[in-house]
């Protein structure tokens, strides 16, 4: 006969067989850095994701390379040119190339024919090397700055490449950055004009090309304006390449930080969008390259 006893023991089995089916289930996307797989590999392929090669200094690119193409990444971006037939000798993509840098941007005069410049050569380097995306900023303020004066320089300059750009086929990603944090390297950008997301979303509404677009950069977003996925529905139309990172610290996709990446992932993926995702995240792991499986697999939904 059934005893209060034997019903509680029953009980508790079938939950604890429930909890392990679970966390069966889970695995595959968990945060946590004990479920790192140090033989991961990208299986669902539902997003092309990348690597910025500048998070893993001083990790060599060519070995970086090899990783990348070990764990099923489909290309490098934040890399020096001079490796860029070396990584797609590997099959590995060039994802995004650099320009003039987040600090030199185009809201401040003295920068704009520098900017004008830099974008015109990685444009045509983009072109050369199969390249879809380069990479704007609007820069930093600067003292005595007019808010309208800067917006109107910005506008001026990338509207001056714009038919370079589209004749190639290159997208420009104007890319959102934070201007809170300012407790370490690479952080955050404390000055930086562009550091509101609906505001560059109305520059690049004000360009009125299908060649100018946002960068969305997850943890900057979260950072500075968060409700990430509402934001990334609304403006889908106009994001043109996104970034990873955990918040804060930019640091791996783990348990430890806040961003929740494989439903943002998810987001993104139901918006259409199936271009690149790159990981941004600065390791603090001993293991870099564990710390880049994870982070692939919290993204590989």
């Amino acid at each position: 006969m059934p005893t209060r006893r034997n019903f509680f023991r029953s009980s508790a089995a079938v939950s604890a067989a429930g909890l392990g089916l679970a966390a069966t289930r889970a695995s595959a996307l968990s945060i946590e850095k004990a479920g790192a797989d140090p033989t991961y590999k990208i299986k669902n392929h539902n997003i092309k994701q990348t690597v910025m090669g500048w998070c893993f200094k001083p990790m060599e690119i060519p070995v970086l390379a090899q990783h990348c193409k070990e764990i099923g990444l489909t290309g490098m971006e934040g890399i020096d040119p001079k490796y860029y037939k070396d990584i797609m000798a590997l099959g590995l993509k060039i994802s995004l190339i650099g320009s003039h840098g987040f600090a030199t941007g185009p809201c401040n005069p003295q920068y704009r024919d520098m900017v004008e410049k830099k974008l015109t050569e990685c444009i045509n380097l983009a072109a050369d090397v199969g390249c879809k995306k380069v990479i704007t900023f609007t820069g930093m303020k600067y003292d005595g700055m007019d808010r309208d004066e800067a917006i109107k320089g910005c506008l001026d300059t990338w509207k001056k490449v714009m038919p370079l750009a589209e004749q190639k086929g290159i997208t420009l990603v104007l890319e959102h950055l934070n201007s809170r944090d300012g407790t370490g390297w690479m952080r955050g950008h404390p000055g930086y004009f562009g550091d509101d997301v609906e505001f560059c979303v109305d520059l690049i509404n004000k360009m009125s090309s299908p060649n100018f677009k946002l960068l969305f950069d997850i943890y900057h977003v979260q950072i500075m304006n968060g409700d990430v996925i509402r934001r990334l529905r609304i403006h889908k139309d106009v994001i043109g390449h996104y970034h990873t990172a955990g918040n804060p610290g930019r640091c791996e996709l783990d348990e430890n930080q806040e961003i929740n990446y494989p439903a943002i992932v998810k987001a993104i993926i139901e918006t259409g969008y199936n271009d690149y995702l790159a990981q941004e995240f600065i390791p603090t792991w001993q293991d870099p390259v564990l710390a880049l499986r994870h982070g692939c697999m919290v993204c590989d939904v």
